[in-house]
């Protein structure tokens, strides 16, 4: 969940840029990278769209189209499934009921993330475009996908909440 906060955080920096501005990346006090600040977003954007992913798979979800979701009928004997815990699968309903929006508008955010991460990440394709309605998308993805693990995993089975939200300095 840490990957998607970051993505969360690189997002709405990257949306924000006519054009990136340089970065200095250090580690202590030394400085080991310049360049353009997408260096830095858009590696944490992918990985937190490949995280998103894996997350709403494990939950029991799986993309039916570019903006519709399906609950996975199935897993392979060696993936890890929430069901693997007692848990039930995350139905599509109970994944969008969590958004304060449309619930057409949660599900297309989460369908569009796996459809991403499918088909923009995996080669080189036109679906990956921050430029169109894609990065609204992923905002609220990035939002929510953390949520519905805390509510309907580390609650049901009576784990402390994890620690996962990334604190940033305003963009400028």
């Amino acid at each position: 969940m840490h990957a998607i906060a970051i993505a969360h955080v690189a997002l709405k920096y990257a949306s924000t840029w006519e054009t990136p501005p340089p970065t200095k990346v250090f580690f202590g006090e030394r400085q080991v990278l310049e360049g353009k600040a997408t260096a830095f977003t858009n590696g944490a954007i992918e990985a937190g769209i490949v995280h998103s992913r894996a997350l709403l798979e494990f939950m029991g979800l799986k993309g039916a189209g570019p903006s519709t979701l399906a609950v996975r009928l199935n897993a392979k004997k060696d993936d890890v499934v929430i069901e693997n815990t007692g848990l039930p699968k995350l139905s599509v309903e109970s994944a969008v009921r969590m958004y304060a929006g449309p619930p057409a508008e949660a599900e297309s955010a989460l369908a569009h993330v796996i459809f991403v991460a499918n088909k923009g990440l995996a080669h080189t394709t036109s679906a990956f475009d921050r430029s169109t309605g894609a990065a609204h998308l992923l905002e609220i993805a990035f939002r929510g996908i953390p949520k519905l693990v805390v509510e309907h995993f580390y609650k049901p089975l009576g784990l402390k909440e994890p620690t996962y939200e990334i604190t940033s300095r305003p963009a400028v």
